[in-house]
């Protein structure tokens, strides 16, 4: 008689297991490159939100580094400090809004795969964002001695503040570079990048402005115009 051929059973795959949250995280601080087009949409938004959210908070050290080091030359430096702030708000308003809609168009050219159309976006979005930013500029540049005293400022503030005003005003464009530069990694899928600048842009901050403000070493003594020269 002939041997029975013997059955084999062949084990179904087994399924990957799922990825713990140190793990995610890792990954989004480190910035692999992921197709967002692909995969769990929930993992997706994480390795995009975190990084993101970080980035977030990073923009708001700048002022608080500013005024920490600004506080020791006095109440009117803070004052200019605050005030001047308070104007680059509509700076940042304008900025937030043509990032997002940048992001928004890069991302639906590279989900595409037309990497041309993205970087064709991504340029004219820094254009239109220099066009802005030198409006601002001669806007702040011609009347930062009286922007001041339309914000309720005294006749000291006003002395202090006028040359940080017309730094902070005139400069406008690196803050609209960063948004929209920054908008087009996350726009690109690479939000990991935009948060490095952030930690490079604040690390740079921190380690200038006593050096600048109080004229440390070789650095000369610019007072409050040094918080952002």
């Amino acid at each position: 008689m002939d041997a029975q051929p013997t059955e084999q059973r062949v084990e179904p795959p087994r399924a990957p297991e799922p990825e713990r949250w140190w793990q995610l995280l890792r990954t989004a601080l480190r910035g692999t490159h992921q197709d967002f087009t692909t995969g769990p949409i929930g993992r997706s938004l994480l390795l995009l939100a975190i990084p993101m959210v970080l980035e977030t908070a990073l923009e708001s050290v700048f002022a608080l580094v500013d005024v920490f080091f600004v506080a020791r030359l006095g109440a009117d430096a803070v004052a200019t400090v605050g005030l001047t702030e308070s104007m680059l708000v509509m700076v940042y308003t304008v900025a937030m809004g043509l990032s997002i809609g940048l992001t928004a168009v890069v991302a639906r050219r590279i989900g595409e795969k037309d990497a041309d159309g993205a970087a064709r976006a991504a340029v004219q979005g820094i254009v239109l964002g220099l066009g802005v930013a030198a409006v601002v500029a001669a806007i702040g540049i011609l009347f930062a001695p009286r922007l001041p005293a339309l914000m309720g400022a005294s006749a000291a503030v006003q002395t202090v503040g006028s040359g940080y005003t017309r730094v902070m005003l005139g400069g406008s464009g690196t803050v609209l570079l960063l948004f929209l530069i920054n908008a087009i990694f996350r726009g690109s899928g690479d939000a990991t990048i935009a948060m490095r600048s952030l930690w490079l842009a604040n690390a740079i901050n921190i380690v200038l402005d006593p050096c600048l403000i109080f004229g440390v070493g070789p650095f000369p003594r610019l007072g409050v115009e040094g918080a952002r020269s």
